[in-house]
């Protein structure tokens, strides 16, 4: 007889695209979810999984397994959750990531924050940018901004973060602004390394029609602040996510320049491992740091 563990763990196994990554969230060993698996697949009658060295791939039984078995997961993880906080206490310690830009602008508040209003949880905060293996390094918690490849891995949106191009006043006195995407090609662009891919290729839209620009510059740096104090000494061009420089635009210290051409949007993200039940803690801190990047909106 199947019971809904067992499709939960076929769901798990197919989101987590890995026996390994399904057993290290499900708490079992690799060996015996492949039987709990095979086991499934023997009183079903049918092959659900595609097995190679390299990759998990469903058969057509599996998809349309998958798609009930996933819908069951939800409610039973949805059920679990709308009691479990009737008991569940608000203490113990939490690890999170977060990235330096967010983190040194007002993240680093905010959880100080939450930790005041809940004396019995710790949160131990990393700044850092790299997307981390939060099973492998024991993190609860990362906030994340970009795609989410993995997709063992759960995502909530926080916010959207629109990025700006500009520069300072002397910058612009000395060498003329451009008047289109295309003109940034006869500019000093500064580059944020920090980006996996596009750099060096400056994304814009107008009219839903989308403008890539390939650029170059005398200065890259993958440190936002960095990037932002070059371009306030007036030394070129920067393609940088607004919350960095809100301030700087506000004060006209930088001006920003192509306004009729919209630059690159990328969303905000909470991000942690698959879970049948996340801890109470844990949602209750991912709201909080949702409501602290809605009261800096108009930063971002």
């Amino acid at each position: 007889m199947l019971i809904a563990n067992e499709l939960s763990l076929f769901a798990l196994v197919v989101e987590a695209k890995s026996f390994i990554k399904a057993a290290a969230v499900a708490d079992i060993s690799t060996p015996a979810l492949s039987k709990r698996i095979t086991k499934l697949e023997t009183d079903l009658g049918v092959q659900l999984l595609y097995r190679t060295t390299r990759k998990l791939s469903l058969t057509e039984a599996g998809q349309k397994l998958y798609l009930r078995a996933k819908d069951i997961n939800r409610q039973v993880s949805e059920a679990i959750g709308e009691v479990s906080h009737f008991s569940e206490q608000l203490k113990g310690h939490i690890r999170i990531s977060v990235p330096t830009i967010s983190g040194e602008l007002f993240l680093a508040e905010t959880i100080a924050e939450f930790c005041q209003h809940h004396p019995d949880i710790s949160v131990d905060v990393r700044l850092e940018n790299e997307f981390v293996d939060l099973i492998k390094e024991g993190v609860d918690l990362v906030i994340r901004t970009g795609v989410l490849d993995d997709s063992s891995l759960i995502a909530k949106s926080l916010i959207n973060s629109h990025w700006v191009v500009c520069c300072a006043p002397k910058y612009i006195e000395k060498h003329g602004q451009p008047d289109k995407p295309e003109a940034l090609s006869q500019h000093n662009c500064l580059v944020y390394s920090y980006q996996g891919q596009g750099a060096y290729e400056w994304r814009f839209e107008r009219d839903n029609v989308p403008c890539n620009v390939k650029v170059s510059g005398s200065f890259a740096t993958n440190n936002a602040q960095a990037l932002r104090k070059a371009a306030l000494g007036g030394y070129g061009i920067v393609y940088i996510p607004k919350c960095s420089v809100y301030e700087d635009i506000e004060k006209g210290d930088l001006r920003v320049l192509l306004p009729d051409f919209q630059p690159r949007s990328l969303g905000v993200y909470a991000v942690y491992p698959y879970t049948r039940h996340l801890p109470n803690k844990i949602k209750l801190l991912i709201e909080h740091i949702k409501q602290g990047y809605e009261k800096l909106h108009h930063y971002f």
